[in-house]
């Protein structure tokens, strides 16, 4: 048996080395507390990165989602758009607001929220006069959605758009910053992303002052006086100085990190895309993709294995493999919402649900970690048998 050190993660944390140099400021300057000048220079550095003209740093994806919400006064009985093949963090904020959300199909282009399907959902929404109040694009493992379409169809109907780009930062669209095309764009620095700040986030956005507005609403609303005064319920949302230190020395490093990503994407593409069956996730042109985890296809008819069994098999053999996002609208807890297929007799979604897998992606993942990912791949496509008689070769 293996040791749990031998184990081959998906996509674990990748420190450049130079994180405890903006810690060590922050502890001989004694900044250990949220904010400080790691979290002032940090957003100034996201910002200009990404081109945008404000940011502010925070305690979670989930929590800028929050924050964008609130800033687009979404509440109690105003319905979000949001896409369904994602992580719950995507929407669990629409609940946070009392608001109710509808989920928007995929496409096979990009995975991403299908134009075709909120373009349905748009039309009825006029017919019913309830427009959303927001748009909820996500980037999926770092490929942006078809944004010129989405664009045109949400200003179409004079509804904002909140990109989740939580997935994504690094990546481009048509030689702009993922996560920059709608009113707000999010980002997360979970354990797990391309960049990390152990946990934390950000919130962009060309509008100046609704940055500033978020600012004192994730600083628990604190009205401007000498004591402790609150007009309106605020959040514990700041990032921390330290965290903010370790983000500063990640983001010097997320151009590698991706460039590392895409060779891994590449080679995993050059030893399997020919395989029949097999199919990776595809990049939209004129985009390019931070690869965060490699995705692929397994067609079952073709390869006599499902992705079910061949995440089985990898995980016996110590390899962490995942399937991709269970589309919200299938998660118990939304059962009863509503949902936009991409056709009437297509759920593109759900498709990829069934037949999709997540491999070790890693920018630290070794390659003699990778050789062992697709031989083990390769024998079980090869064989399409029972698990127990596949056996990965050892590093």
């Amino acid at each position: 048996m293996s040791n749990i050190i031998d184990r081959i993660y998906l996509s674990p944390p990748h420190m450049s080395g130079n994180e405890q140099k903006y810690i060590k400021e922050a502890f001989e300057s004694n900044w250990v507390a949220p904010l400080g000048p790691n979290v002032d220079a940090f957003e100034k550095e996201v910002a200009s990165y990404l081109g945008a003209s404000e940011a502010i740093a925070v305690s979670s994806g989930t929590a800028a989602i929050h924050l964008a919400l609130s800033l687009l006064n979404v509440t109690k009985g105003d319905k979000v758009f949001c896409s369904s093949l994602t992580f719950i963090a995507s929407a669990n904020p629409i609940i946070y607001q009392g608001a109710e959300p509808v989920f928007i199909d995929s496409e096979p282009d990009t995975w991403n929220m299908s134009p075709q399907a909120l373009e349905k959902a748009l039309q009825d929404a006029q017919l019913e006069q309830k427009l959303p109040k927001a748009v909820i694009v996500v980037n999926l493992y770092g490929q942006s959605a078809k944004m010129d379409e989405i664009l045109y169809l949400c200003n179409q109907y004079g509804v904002p758009i909140i990109e989740d780009a939580a997935e994504s930062i690094g990546s481009t669209y048509k030689g702009k910053a993922s996560g920059t095309f709608g009113k707000f764009g999010i980002y997360s620095f979970n354990g797990n992303k391309i960049i990390t700040t152990s946990g934390g986030g950000m919130l962009i956005s060309e509008d100046v002052q609704a940055i500033q507005r978020a600012r004192f609403l994730a600083t628990q609303a604190r009205d401007p006086a000498p004591h402790y005064q609150h007009s309106v319920i605020g959040f514990n949302y700041r990032m921390s100085n330290l965290l903010a230190g370790v983000g500063r020395a990640q983001l010097q490093v997320l151009d590698d990190r991706v460039n590392k990503r895409r060779h891994i994407f590449k080679r995993y593409y050059q030893e399997l895309a020919h395989l029949p069956g097999i199919k990776f996730m595809p990049e939209l042109k004129n985009t390019r993709s931070n690869r965060w985890l490699t995705t692929l296809t397994i067609n079952e008819k073709v390869t006599g294995i499902t992705a079910k069994k061949l995440i089985e098999i990898l995980n016996d053999n110590h390899i962490e493999a995942r399937h991709v996002w269970k589309p919200l609208h299938l998660q118990p807890i939304f059962k009863e919402v509503r949902y936009y297929a991409h056709n009437e007799n297509e759920h593109v979604a759900e498709q990829l649900f069934q037949t999709g897998i997540c491999l070790p992606s890693g920018s630290n993942l070794k390659e003699n970690e990778q050789n062992k990912v697709i031989c083990c791949l390769k024998d079980a496509l090869h064989r399409g048998i029972r698990k127990e008689d596949i056996v990965c070769q050892k590093l």
